[in-house]
């Protein structure tokens, strides 16, 4: 499957269906009044985070969603259809922005996740509703409101517990279909990985997540190589795991460029929890092994782990560190703040849902 993980996509909500004009009309009742029905709302768009997804390719082949208009009311005092709602199906992870692709709507990070995006217009009322004391048979009714529409874009950043980062042949597509089932283009040419890749580890029957973003080079936060547009998929990490492959002449200068990098991006990238090691180890004798380890660990100012995912060795070790620290920090977090919803907007609960309405819903 192409990955994908931005989208722009027009919306329209439904327009709402007219109210009736009509009047009751019966053998023996000469003036029956006014009868007509209101008209139903239209239909809603919604988006929803669903499992299973991790790319907004189908959203390539469809932009435009469109919710179904109300139908008009009838006479009897029977009230139009509401329009059928459209639901947006986006990865978990996904942020929805308004055109300018600056202004956050919402950010979709756990399963099940629903937001309104664009609330159809309500339904006009009939004339039964105009009947007044001075005015016994309104001849009129009023028009459905039309619905919202909007551009919006779709920007995804991937759900994962660890991120592997590194230079371009750093190893780290190699770690990644060495610890987990995820099989990612493996070639010995820089920039194998185009996009990112997820895949599921398991150590000490316990279970996190990694990604694998493509290599970073210098300057890539200025657009050199593949840029650094893919470090978003690593911002919700708990850590990042850095490789360095034991085949570069500087380590120690393939370290600081890759954390040059990250800092040129922002967002508390290196403000994360972070564990170094130096990869590939299987290509160096014991000497040479020993002569990079201490260059690079006076470079990143820790013992750096010391791998090779050929032999398998400190493979372990490493899966071990990044399990402690994704528990240590999934045991302090703090519960997640809810975002305060526009007050139409519906909530899901595990207790059911619950659907407010406009203060202004009925018409004047």
């Amino acid at each position: 499957m192409k990955f994908l993980d931005e989208a722009k996509v027009y919306i329209k909500s439904g327009d709402g269906g007219g109210g009736s004009v009509s009047f009751r009309r019966e053998k023996f009742i000469e003036f029956g009044g006014p009868d007509g029905g209101d008209g139903g709302r239209g239909g809603d768009v919604w988006v929803e985070a669903v499992n299973g997804l991790n790319t907004l390719i189908d959203f390539r082949f469809q932009q435009h969603f469109k919710a179904t208009i109300g139908t008009h009311g009838m006479g009897r005092n029977r009230t139009g259809a509401n329009g059928s709602d459209v639901t947006l199906k986006v990865p978990v992870g996904t942020q929805i922005f308004e055109e300018d692709q600056e202004t956050l709507i919402c950010d979709l990070t756990v399963e099940g996740q629903r937001y309104c995006l664009a609330h159809g217009g309500n339904g006009g009322f009939g004339n039964a509703h105009f009947k007044t004391s001075t005015n016994q048979a309104p001849d009129w009714a009023n028009p459905g409101l039309p619905g919202e529409e909007k551009t919006i874009w779709l920007h995804l950043k991937l759900i994962a517990d660890a991120g592997l980062v590194g230079m371009p042949n750093a190893g780290k597509s190699t770690f990644l279909a060495s610890v987990t089932r995820a099989r990612p283009k493996i070639a010995n040419y820089p920039f194998t990985t185009l996009h990112p890749n997820l895949g599921v580890a398991t150590i000490d029957e316990r279970e996190f997540i990694l990604a694998d973003i493509p290599g970073l080079i210098e300057g890539a936060h200025e657009g050199v190589g593949i840029g650094d547009r893919f470090l978003g998929h690593v911002e919700r990490t708990r850590v990042l795991l850095h490789l360095i492959s034991a085949q570069e002449e500087k380590v120690g200068k393939a370290y600081k460029t890759v954390k040059h990098e990250l800092e040129a991006y922002g967002n508390e990238l290196t403000d994360k929890a972070e564990i170094v090691a130096l990869s590939q180890i299987d290509v160096l004798d014991d000497a040479e092994l020993k002569k990079k380890t201490k260059e690079l660990a006076k470079a990143c100012g820790k013992t750096p782990f010391q791998i090779s995912a050929v032999t398998g060795k400190g493979m372990t070790e490493v899966l071990r560190a990044l399990r402690d620290i994704i528990v240590e920090a999934n045991t302090e977090e703090k519960p997640a703040k809810v975002p305060k919803l526009r007050h139409r907007d519906m909530v899901v609960t595990d207790e059911g849902e619950d659907k407010g309405g406009d203060e202004d819903d009925d018409q004047p």
